[in-house]
């Protein structure tokens, strides 16, 4: 009773097949677009791999007029310190910057999600630590919910 017959065997052929060319039609895409979009520019911390989409290129060019040039690269700001979630972010910011490019699907100017700005939130507090615990101890048991990009949003790109 556990044989196959001649007609399952085809179908688990074919299911092999096709399921083979999808595989293999998702990570030819995927190279494609790797290579088409530079990616591998995205593993370093260089700051002109950040303008390698047009909408990036105003962001680029007011870091370089900014006070935080001579400190501070695209990741020190919008990625975490740690390698695994610097990795993580640039990874995943990476899947969704090229889908919504490639599907047109973003809005423009481009608007930071609730996470990116939570990373520069922790970007700013780790880098002026003392200057930032000192406002908060200030602040503490408010509800004036203190962030430093309220205030300071076009320090990085004026």
């Amino acid at each position: 009773m556990g044989a196959d017959t001649p007609g399952t065997s085809r179908r688990w052929t074919a299911i092999a097949i096709l399921s083979g060319v999808l595989v293999a039609l998702a990570a030819g895409t995927g190279s494609y677009t790797f290579i088409y979009a530079r990616g591998w520019s995205y593993m370093t911390d260089d700051p002109a791999a950040c303008a390698n989409c047009h909408v990036m290129g105003d962001h680029l060019g007011g870091w370089m007029k900014s006070s935080h040039r001579s400190v501070a690269t695209c990741n020190e700001c919008h990625t975490p310190h740690d390698p695994v979630g610097k990795y993580w972010v640039k990874a995943d910011h990476g899947f969704w910057h090229s889908y919504r490019f490639t599907t047109g699907d973003f809005h423009e100017p481009i608007r930071m999600t609730s996470g990116s700005r939570a990373v520069v939130e922790n970007a700013c507090r780790h880098c002026h630590e003392d200057v930032a615990h000192d406002i908060s101890a200030a602040v503490a048991g408010t509800d004036d919910g203190v962030a430093c990009i309220r205030c300071h949003r076009d320090v990085g790109h004026p």
